[in-house]
């Protein structure tokens, strides 16, 4: 006997829309987060941008969830009062390289079905904004900025009016694939349990690979090799001169220096890329370094020349999962079922980083499918 359908491994933005969708299904639902309160990893570490689907390969799962979830956020926000904004994008370009890369992201993002792209030149971008050093840009109207705490808060009590919970400091320890089916989970923390459910969902973020190899049964070419990157965010100190979200050409492991706003039209910039030797997330530093300043000042200035000398300050920083090293091609989602591992009623989600936020529906949907009985 099963004591629970299913239980969710972390309370971050994926794992909540998880666990939301399973219990809209009538399966009665258990979040396990081993932090004290919802959000706290990645999902409260990064720019809170409601991406519209651009970057992706073409038929990727990043390509096809990202414009999933975007469409289906802004309804749910809609339905739920949940503060957002579409504030519109611009990836700009400063020179004739930059401008044949973003010809070719215009492209690619035509092709992904993205609704509204126009590709316009220098002399329309600063007439948008005018503080802005152009020499063509992509104006992607459908971008957009989201309250994600609110948004978490809501996935919670979309949960628990389903009569799902989210138990918080429990971590996990243990996981036993029964011989007759389903799992038995053992948890530590200051009421350790063993909870035996049917299905499991691992979305521990960071910690994902880590979860996997505690769960018995669960062949070790089935964990991939994850690579850790550090990204750090400046805020600006003086008034915002941008009402766009403002991002550069993209480079090796990420979107590039960008310029981001929050809903009360706060500028910051970020997030660089920092490949970690570092494996283990429990030692990731969040510290950020005023010296990295410098290279923020000389990227931002590529498309604002105009950034004053002493106007950005340390604000704070993310970590990122990646199933790809530095100088690789940046990689897929992972949503690994049991068509690939072979243990009935678990999916690992692992290398869940951008557009993560802006999936995380879409993702639901696609984890709840692979749990059908």
């Amino acid at each position: 006997m099963h004591d629970i359908d299913a239980v969710v491994i972390g309370a971050g933005v994926v794992g909540l829309a998880c666990g939301a969708r399973l219990a809209k299904k009538g399966r009665s639902v258990l979040v396990l987060e081993s932090a004290g309160l919802i959000g706290s990893g990645n999902s409260s570490r990064n720019s809170e941008v409601i991406h519209s689907g651009i970057y992706y390969p073409t038929g990727s799962l990043r390509h096809r969830l990202c414009v999933a979830g975007r469409r289906q956020m802004y309804a749910y926000f809609a339905e739920r009062g949940i503060a957002h904004r579409k504030c519109e994008k611009l990836i700009v370009a400063t020179d004739a390289r930059e401008t044949a890369q973003i010809e070719s992201i215009f492209k690619r993002g035509l092709e992904n079905g993205v609704e509204g792209l126009e590709l316009i030149d220098g002399a329309a971008a600063r007439a948008l904004e005018p503080a802005l050093s152009a020499t063509a840009a992509i104006v992607s109207p459908e971008t957009g900025i989201v309250d994600s705490h609110a948004y978490m808060l809501a996935l919670q009590g979309e949960l628990e009016d389903q009569g799902g919970a989210v138990v918080l400091e429990t971590p996990v320890e243990h996981i036993e694939h029964l011989a007759g089916g389903g799992f038995a989970v053992s948890t530590g923390g200051a009421d350790p349990a063993r909870i035996v459910t049917r299905l499991l969902v691992n979305s521990a973020g960071l910690n994902a690979p880590h979860i996997a190899r505690r769960i018995d049964g669960l062949a070790p070419e089935h964990v991939p090799a994850q690579t850790l990157a550090t990204g750090s965010y400046f805020g600006l100190s003086s008034k915002p001169v941008f009402t766009r979200l403002i991002y550069p050409a993209p480079v090796d492991g990420g979107l590039g220096v960008h310029v981001t706003l929050d809903l009360a039209g706060r500028m910051r910039f970020g997030p660089d890329v920092e490949w970690l030797t570092e494996t283990d997330p429990a030692k990731v530093d969040y510290a950020v370094d005023p010296k990295r300043a410098d290279s923020f000042y000389a990227a931002i200035r590529r498309y604002w020349p105009g950034l004053p000398d002493g106007s950005i300050v340390p604000d704070y920083s993310g970590c990122r999962p990646k199933l790809s090293r530095a100088g690789e091609p940046a990689a897929d989602f992972c949503l690994q079922g049991c068509e690939t591992h072979g243990l009935a009623g678990l999916v690992n989600l692992f290398g869940i980083e951008s557009p993560g936020l802006t999936s995380s529906l879409a993702i639901a949907d696609d984890v709840c499918a692979m749990l059908t009985d």
